[in-house]
């Protein structure tokens, strides 16, 4: 038996019905799987569904139930890590059966954080990921009545199991650890925004890492994430020359910082040696390849959602989530220092 359908119209859920031989009613009951549908009905009514192609409308199936079966996502930026955790996020979340809305902040004053909350309520959202790692974004979530179950992915250890996070702090200090085992003593920090957790994170594992190890410690120098502030800011520092290694918040200070020594004719890592953190795609491609802590942002995405599911009853009980542990990925911009 076959159905010709208009063309450009997908099948329908009476298309199914009238193939199958049975009531529309029956189709809905084996898309709900309702215990009250026969093995042999539901096998034919399946079968007609592979044949034509069918796929359900979730949306539909939703609204009957009285679910938007719809996943808020509160953005601040889209840098490599983020933009990852975002990708891992709408697949784990599109696999469990749940749509994302996505709603950008372009602003972290406190008006667009709630409008932004506001907005994705609106949506009739069950659940909110927030990926905003400014701190002045926790202090607005502090104080608001979220009605739905939520999950950061920073943590400052105040919104109590709300959150997941890498150890950054473990990260940094692996960094610098490399950088004192090789031989290095005057090592320099490019540190991110000081409103940033993961960059006040960073530094403390910097300066706890020195201290620990008794080696001096030159002021952290406070930068934007960005591949030009880390050139302009070794351009800086290499008039003077009084240090043999830098530790970079990220990849993209770290590129800059590479480009300013090659400019005044250092060769890397014979005279200058360099560390980034987040192993971006391009890390190992930078000449010479940086060495790196490499964040695991997909499984970060991938908790955060199990996480959620889990606050909803979709999913198993989750125990309090663990800090994932970054990796050092050493590559070729490090050596022992040349004197």
């Amino acid at each position: 038996m076959t159905l010709d359908l208009p063309k450009g119209r997908a099948p329908s859920i009476r298309d199914v019905a009238r193939l199958a031989g049975v009531s529309h009613q029956t189709v809905s009951r084996v898309l709900n799987d309702h215990p009250s549908i026969r093995d042999s009905t539901k096998a034919k009514v399946l079968q007609v569904m592979e044949d034509l192609q069918y796929r359900p409308n979730r949306a539909a199936r939703a609204l009957s139930r009285g679910r938007s079966r719809t996943i808020g996502l509160l953005s601040a930026e889209s840098a490599y890590g983020p933009a990852s955790s975002i990708a891992a996020i709408q697949d784990a979340a599109r696999e469990a059966g749940y749509y994302v809305n996505t709603a950008n902040l372009t602003n972290v004053d406190p008006e667009s954080i709630e409008a932004a909350i506001d907005h994705l309520m609106n949506q009739s959202v069950e659940g909110i990921v927030v990926i905003a790692p400014q701190v002045r974004v926790f202090d607005v979530l502090e104080q608001l009545s979220i009605e739905v179950p939520f999950v950061t992915l920073s943590s400052r250890g105040l919104l109590n199991d709300n959150s997941l996070s890498v150890d950054q702090m473990t990260g940094a200090r692996e960094a610098t650890r490399h950088l004192i085992d090789l031989g290095h003593r005057q090592i320099y920090h490019l540190a991110g925004p000081q409103d940033w957790i993961e960059a006040e994170a960073r530094m403390r594992g910097f300066l706890d890492e020195m201290w620990d190890r008794d080696v001096p410690t030159m002021a952290p120098i406070l930068g934007d994430w960005t591949a030009d502030f880390g050139y302009h800011a070794g351009r800086e520092l290499l008039r003077m020359r009084d240090f043999t290694a830098i530790f970079a918040s990220n990849d993209q200070m770290a590129l800059g910082f590479m480009h300013a020594c090659r400019e005044a004719g250092l060769v890397l890592p014979r005279d200058m040696s360099i560390v980034g953190f987040d192993d971006i795609p391009e890390a190992a491609h930078f000449w010479p390849p940086l060495t790196t802590v490499r964040q695991d942002f997909a499984e970060l995405g991938r908790r955060c959602i199990a996480l959620l599911l889990s606050s909803l009853g979709d999913g198993p009980p989750s125990a309090r989530p663990e800090p994932i542990v970054p990796k050092l990925v050493v590559r070729g911009s490090t050596a022992p220092p040349p004197f």
